[in-house]
């Protein structure tokens, strides 16, 4: 039995590549030999619990499902008669879905203060492109002269795994990230912002102790999507365009709760921030 991610259909993200390589690399080690109507649940659930032993549930349910679809893919393929031990009653309770986070969503009042209350030009043009664009803090940091356009800015190589995608950003922010660049003579091939991944969470978890709240940049990038969200724009534009989302479904639970009672502002409003 010889099995690689070839198996099994996979999307182009690449940490699902990376999931699926290292189930089925273990799986192979453990039981390359045998045939796969030999392998019992218990060997199966010992096999997944040793895999995972020390990771969040959601890891583990991951690397579960990876194991689930080879075993469907396998069975509707070309062994019909085979069972899946994965869908064994206690498998199935160890590797649960975990309980929905509830996100923090933060008010436009409260981002407000925390982006004015950053007098840095640097920080605040951090602060802004993630709460205003939605930006990832990863793709903040990689960011280029040479990325910025007429109104938006390409990200190169996304998390999607596609060679490049785009990011909308208000008209005003976008001149004061080119003044910063002018200013600092950034050079087109160099990082707008020379900072490692540590430091920009360092900074964002900073700006939020500055009026008590705990932050962090992904609340941010949630931010610009549920706000959008709030003023009415299609859930179907903030997953594609905002959070740039493979999955719709992905979407509806990043966003969690919206607030009906918080205050709206124009487009040309957030070009004034």
């Amino acid at each position: 039995m010889n099995i690689t991610c070839s198996t099994i259909a996979l999307t182009p993200k690449k940490n699902t590549i990376k999931t699926c390589q290292f189930v089925l690399a273990g799986f192979n080690a453990r039981f390359g030999s045998r045939e796969l109507d030999s392998i019992k649940p218990e060997e199966v659930l010992s096999f997944l619990v040793s895999l995972t032993r020390d990771n969040k549930q959601s890891t583990k349910r991951n690397r579960y499902s990876v194991l689930t679809s080879f075993f469907n893919f396998t069975i509707n393929t070309s062994q019909p008669d085979l069972s899946n031990p994965c869908s064994s009653a206690v498998i199935k309770k160890v590797f649960k879905r975990p309980q929905p986070i509830q996100w923090q969503i933060l008010d436009k009042e409260v981002v407000d203060e925390i982006i004015f209350r950053n007098l840095n030009g640097r920080d605040r043009l951090m602060l802004e492109l993630m709460a205003r664009g939605g930006m990832r803090v990863g793709e903040v940091i990689r960011l280029k002269p040479g990325d910025i356009q007429d109104r938006k800015l390409a990200i190169q190589n996304p998390k999607s795994g596609k060679p490049v995608e785009t990011v909308y950003v208000p008209r005003k922010l976008l001149e004061r990230l080119n003044q910063y660049v002018k200013e600092n003579n950034i050079r087109s091939f160099e990082p707008i912002f020379p900072v490692s991944y540590v430091s920009a969470w360092s900074m964002v978890k900073k700006a939020g102790r500055l009026i008590g709240v705990e932050l962090r940049p992904h609340d941010l990038r949630r931010h610009a999507a549920t706000y959008a969200s709030r003023s009415g724009t299609p859930i179907e534009i903030v997953s594609k365009v905002i959070l740039r989302h493979a999955d719709l479904s992905t979407t509806q639970r990043y966003l969690g709760k919206v607030n009906d009672t918080c205050l709206l502002y124009t487009s040309d409003a957030a070009d004034d921030l």
